[in-house]
């Protein structure tokens, strides 16, 4: 796939690997490579998982690695946690409600 220039887009950066991560982050941590995604619009026709360079909402240009062409939003929050019923009884039966 390929985005065309004034596309927007999401790209990525390896900031850091892991070799050159701080001694004090935890052991899984350590393992893996600390990763920064940019949202911005493309600065000319680039392919997905090549280099390209973009400018951000506020003006930044940044180059990186292309991901994703118009990149929809997505989140939740997360899985059904059942001691959280029993904190929200704990607390209202604390509070009287």
């Amino acid at each position: 796939m390929q985005g065309k220039k004034g596309q927007w887009v999401q790209i990525h950066n390896i900031v850091l690997q892991p070799a050159d991560r701080a001694p004090q982050v935890p052991d899984d941590t350590k393992q893996t490579p600390l990763v920064m995604w940019v949202k911005g619009y493309l600065n000319a026709d680039a392919e997905v998982n090549k280099e390209c360079e973009i400018t951000t909402v506020t003006g930044r240009t940044v180059k990186g690695i292309l991901d994703e062409v118009e990149p929809s939003y997505s989140h939740d929050f997360g899985k059904y946690v059942p001691e959280l019923d029993i904190i929200r009884d704990q607390v209202r039966k604390a509070l009287g409600v």
